[in-house]
């Protein structure tokens, strides 16, 4: 789950992780008045998006009296913002976050993030401050420490101590930065968040270590532990059907295609995609219906799949294992009769119950198509796209 920076501000000074004093404002004049509270010679009035890139598309200004913050946060408030993250659609700007200006002498980085690979928690850091992480790794990845974290001893003071020292910190900075990163780690791990990330990681002139800016991910499946986090969850910045999708508990991922996907598996959902695209078009979505899909879900997820204004087609990929391919065919059964469906629908079912499956589709009056194999299937639903 994705949060606001403003949020994950709030997560981080909980664990004592230094942030800049400000406030979330939703208003020109509530801005105003937050500006005037901090009493400061310069302010930041910051849009909040999920979508990184802020400042380059307009989204960060900073203003020098309550009057200007105000009148800055009114123009921002409602706009729709574009960065390199949002697509050329960008998103709508419904909340501003107002901010202390800081008397900044370097920019750093910071980040925590689960190494598949090894399976370990990495913590990097940069003296690459400001600049996309991505860059720094694919131009001077030399730039980049890291320090992975033992699971069952945690982060330990000499690997906090040896980030501050390789970031070439010393005194005060470089004692403020080991706290820094001590508690980053904490509040990472307490919230059971998926990714930490603080680009840029401020030192101030004198000596401050802050987090700038703060990105964070909570883990969904750890949301059940944090009822405080998910009363974080911000509907407006999710794609409308995910958030359909996630009410009926579907696997559903919007993408930018034009062939509907409904796959029982994230593993032959993927491999779904990738034939898709290997026969000449692109996945509308990714759909994992799951193992013990029922009646109900099948119907559910493809009343998700029609929804979307830009699927000529669909590709129903089951293999029966431990769903039976006669529930699924069922439920495919029910969602086309119950939906206005006028787009063709390729199917194939193999596996537990597929004889049965293909009976009740043949009895069905509709009109599918059925492929022999997988790659049938594929080659099929991309012909029926340009039908």
């Amino acid at each position: 789950m994705k949060i606001h920076e403003y949020q994950a501000k709030q997560i981080l000074q909980r664990y004592q992780v230094a942030v800049p004093r400000g406030q979330v404002a939703f208003s020109g004049a509530e801005a105003g008045k937050i500006a005037a509270e901090l009493n400061c010679e310069t302010v930041v009035v910051k849009a909040q998006i999920h979508a990184g890139g802020r400042g380059k598309g307009g989204g960060v200004k900073l203003v020098h009296s309550p009057a200007e913050a105000a009148q800055i946060a009114e123009k921002m408030l409602g706009m729709q913002l574009v960065t390199h993250q949002t697509g050329p659609e960008g998103k709508m700007v419904r909340k501003v976050l107002v901010e202390e200006g800081l008397a900044i002498d370097r920019e750093l980085y910071a980040g925590i993030v689960l190494d598949r690979s090894r399976s370990q928690l990495v913590f990097m850091a940069s003296t690459e401050g400001g600049v996309e992480i991505e860059k720094v790794a694919a131009e001077t990845p030399e730039k980049i420490l890291k320090e992975y974290i033992d699971n069952a001893l945690g982060l330990q003071p000499f690997q906090a101590r040896k980030l501050a020292f390789g970031l070439g910190l010393s005194g005060d900075q470089f004692k403020n930065a080991v706290k820094f990163i001590t508690a980053l780690y904490r509040a990472y791990v307490a919230s059971d968040a998926s990714l930490a990330e603080i680009n840029p990681l401020v030192v101030t002139r004198s000596g401050a270590v802050l987090a700038l800016d703060a990105k964070m991910n909570i883990d969904d499946n750890a949301l059940a532990r944090h009822p405080d986090l998910v009363a974080m969850r911000d509907f407006d910045e999710e794609e409308p059907l995910e958030v359909e999708a996630s009410k009926d508990n579907l696997n559903y991922i919007k993408l930018d295609g034009n062939v509907g996907c409904m796959v029982n598996g994230a593993g032959l959902a993927m491999a779904t995609m990738d034939l898709i695209k290997l026969a000449g078009s692109e996945p509308a979505n990714f759909l994992d219906v799951g193992g013990t899909a029922s009646e109900d879900t099948v119907a559910n997820g493809f009343r998700i799949i029609l929804a979307d204004k830009n699927v000529k087609a669909v590709l129903i990929n089951i293999f029966g294992g431990i769903v039976r391919c006669d529930r699924v065919a069922r439920g495919v059964v029910e969602a086309v009769k119950r939906e206005q469906v006028n787009v063709p629908i390729v199917i194939r079912l193999a596996g537990t119950n597929a004889t049965e499956a293909a009976q009740l589709l043949n009895e069905s009056g509709l009109k599918f198509l059925v492929a022999t194999s997988f790659e049938d299937a594929a080659e099929k639903v991309v012909q029926a796209t340009a039908a």
